[in-house]
């Protein structure tokens, strides 16, 4: 779907200047970014041979999680349907993309009613200065602990300046955040990871923002596809990815998602290190499956199998 399609989900409105740098401010960048590449060593937190490890803990984690923009078609179509089918493959804990014309209210009780929670919910970048403080009356409404920024348009991150102004963009939405009782998260691509005018995106985010208001959700895939290593970033930031989102490449060229333990990402060793480093919720995802609902019982039975 395309990107206002996407953004009605979430009930956002979308002004004019909503798309451009002009939304951002120009807040002051405070404090000295050490310009350190640690994403661009070769990629340990891939896995040469397929191997079947154990997870750190025998009950990490307690409640095994899958975002629903992977099975979005059946959300759109029969979201309550959706849901009762999620929670009898097994899932506990989901994470929302949009609404889909329910109120919070009417979310937070369809997830009652299957014994799920719903730790985190995306909702667009545009909602940082459209409406924000409905936003996370919303999210507090539907039950939710993260708010979480799923993306960042192009036309707003084109230069280390850009980068400098949605740091300070997120200080301001995630001291919001606080101050409504949530926390304020970003969710990560592959372009974070290429390099603009001196700097990696994802280490400015990682540096740059305070780690007191800023979680960031990790998704493996996308690290990977950027020249990233999950394995060193998660080592040399402990606590800053509570959230997790695991997914597996078939490799380069293409980087074709696959299911879980089918390709070449290390989830096994990913969640082992996830228990040390403060990881609270892992999320399976797949941006494209043939069969949603297959993917979902599949991953289900990957996670349950491994943990």
């Amino acid at each position: 779907m395309d990107r206002r399609a996407f953004l009605h989900l979430f009930g956002v409105r979308v002004g004019a200047g909503a798309l451009g740098l002009g939304v951002l401010g120009a807040g002051a960048f405070a404090g000295a970014l050490e310009r350190r590449a640690v994403g661009r060593a070769p990629i340990s937190g891939t896995r040469p041979q397929a191997t079947r490890g154990g997870w750190a803990a025998p009950h990490f984690p307690a409640r095994i999680g899958i975002q629903l923009y992977s099975v979005r078609r059946e959300m759109e179509q029969d979201l309550p349907g959706t849901l009762a089918r999620v929670a009898e493959i097994g899932f506990r804990e989901v994470e929302l993309a949009g609404y889909f014309g329910r109120t919070p209210q009417e979310i937070r009780a369809l997830l009652a009613e299957q014994g799920l929670e719903a730790p985190s919910t995306h909702v667009p970048f545009e909602a940082l200065t459209d409406d924000w403080a409905g936003v996370l009356g919303s999210a507090a409404t539907a039950g939710h602990r993260w708010v979480t920024i799923p993306s960042i348009p192009g036309s707003a991150r084109s230069s280390a300046d850009a980068w400098r102004r949605i740091v300070d963009l997120f200080h301001t939405g995630a001291e919001a955040a606080r101050a409504a009782g949530l926390r304020f998260a970003y969710h990560n691509h592959a372009f974070e990871f290429e390099p603009v005018e001196g700097i990696v995106p994802f280490d400015l985010l990682l540096e740059a923002t305070d780690p007191e208001l800023v979680d960031i959700e990790m998704d493996v895939y996308w690290v990977v596809r950027g020249g990233g290593d999950p394995l060193r970033y998660m080592a040399s930031h402990p606590g800053r990815f509570p959230l997790l989102h695991l997914k597996d490449s078939a490799g380069p060229p293409g980087h074709t998602m696959v299911d879980l333990g089918e390709g070449m990402v290390d989830l096994e060793a990913i969640l082992r290190l996830a228990r040390e480093t403060g990881v609270r919720h892992v999320f399976a995802e797949h941006d494209a499956p043939a069969d949603p609902m297959g993917f979902a019982r599949t991953a289900f039975e990957y996670l349950d199998r491994e943990r």
